[in-house]
């Protein structure tokens, strides 16, 4: 079994790549990544593309909504794209796995919706395949909100799913999310591609349960791994499949290169990641 390759989700340092692109992944590629995970790139592929290629850096998987009419972020919901025009900005950057990073939790509270995602994602499944891409599905914590013939929403989600659509675990959003993690990714098995290294304290109640304030998602008690709750080591260690190991912050607790370093170290010394 070959170990993930680490990689980072630019949503980490979403602002200081808006503002200096070439300058950001070149503090990256410093650090010893050679991988990102892609955040906001339909708008602006060609920027990205010539950014990654000027650090020596590679986008294997990207975050873009597939699922949804509009997405919601902490700055308030914004439309999406067609599906076509998300593949064709993925293929110019380079990206070979679209994964779709937030549906609303609404959708989440009934069986009817969670068949809804998945045939959805199956049919977004498709029409990435005419561009020579994969998607995946990347969750948070309100996947786990309800059971479903005895599983967890995002399983009973998981099961409605081609087998070619890629999971991507967020660790620290299912820990969130009640789940027991290492035992969540040994069920996932060879489904499971990446992983989402995050550690900090889980936020009590859950910010995206019904009618939960979801602005508190904007306090997060994030931490380097480690220094949280995350079972980060059990759980990576039971992987078996999983190509990626991703590096994020929905907000960092320091200087957001010297935590990415930090967390970069930890994955190598740790032995979760080469």
């Amino acid at each position: 079994m070959s170990l993930p390759i680490p990689s980072v989700q630019l949503y980490t340092l979403a602002a200081e790549f808006t503002a200096d692109p070439g300058g950001s992944l070149d503090r990256l590629a410093a650090i010893g990544l050679r991988n990102v995970e892609a955040f906001d790139f339909v708008r602006r592929p060609a920027e990205i593309r010539a950014a990654l290629d000027a650090s020596g850096l590679a986008a294997p998987t990207g975050h873009a909504p597939l699922l949804s009419d509009e997405l919601w972020t902490p700055d308030g919901s914004i439309p999406t794209p067609a599906p076509e025009v998300v593949f064709e900005a993925a293929a110019e950057i380079g990206i070979s796995t679209v994964i779709d990073p937030f549906v609303d939790p609404a959708r989440w509270v009934t069986a009817d919706g969670i068949a809804d995602i998945a045939e959805r994602l199956n049919k977004a499944a498709d029409v990435a395949a005419t561009f020579g891409l994969n998607v995946g599905y990347h969750n948070h914590a309100q996947e786990f909100l309800i059971d479903v013939d005895g599983k967890s929403g995002f399983e009973h989600f998981v099961s409605l799913t081609d087998e070619r659509v890629a999971i991507e675990l967020d660790l620290f959003w299912a820990l969130t999310g009640g789940q027991d993690v290492p035992a969540l990714v040994q069920r996932l098995g060879s489904r499971l591609v990446a992983v989402h290294v995050k550690d900090g304290i889980v936020p009590v109640p859950n910010p995206f349960a019904p009618d939960a304030d979801r602005s508190a998602t904007r306090q997060l008690d994030q931490r380097r791994p480690g220094e949280g709750q995350v079972p980060l080591v059990e759980a990576m260690q039971v992987a078996s499949d999983v190509k990626y190991a991703v590096i994020e912050y929905d907000q960092a607790p320091g200087d957001v290169f010297d935590d990415i370093a930090a967390s970069y170290a930890f994955l190598l010394e740790k032995g979760l990641a080469a």
